[in-house]
C-alpha cells in the first residue's frame, strides 16, 4: 500500500479517558473509515508508525440523534480500531504525523 493510502485508512486517533487507559495495556485506538478492514488497518499502522501490530479489533459505532437549540441533528456513524502492539513497541499519539 502507498503512503497516501495509509493516511486515508487512519483518520484520527481517539483520545478519550477509556482510550488512555488502554494505552497502559499497549493498545491504541484510531478512527477509521467504515469500509476499512483489519488487514488494511494493520498495514497502515505498521507503515506509518514503524511498529509491529499483534492484533486489530474493530467496532462500528452508530450515530445517535441529538438536540441542539430545538433542532434535531444526527451524529455520523463511525468505525473504531483498537490496535494491540507487540511488546516493546509504542505509539505516542500526541506528537502527530
Amino acid at each position: 500500500m502507498s503512503n497516501a493510502k495509509h493516511y486515508d485508512t487512519i483518520v484520527a486517533p481517539v483520545v478519550t479517558e477509556k482510550a488512555t487507559l488502554l494505552s497502559e495495556e499497549n493498545k491504541v485506538v484510531f478512527e477509521v473509515p467504515l469500509t476499512a478492514n483489519k488487514t488494511e488497518i494493520k498495514e497502515a499502522v505498521e507503515g506509518l508508525f514503524k511498529v509491529r501490530v499483534a492484533a486489530v479489533n474493530t467496532l462500528r459505532q452508530k450515530g445517535k440523534t441529538k438536540m441542539f437549540r430545538r433542532v434535531e441533528g444526527r451524529r455520523s456513524d463511525m468505525k473504531k480500531a483498537i490496535v494491540t502492539l507487540e511488546e516493546g513497541h509504542s505509539i505516542d499519539v500526541t506528537t502527530g504525523l
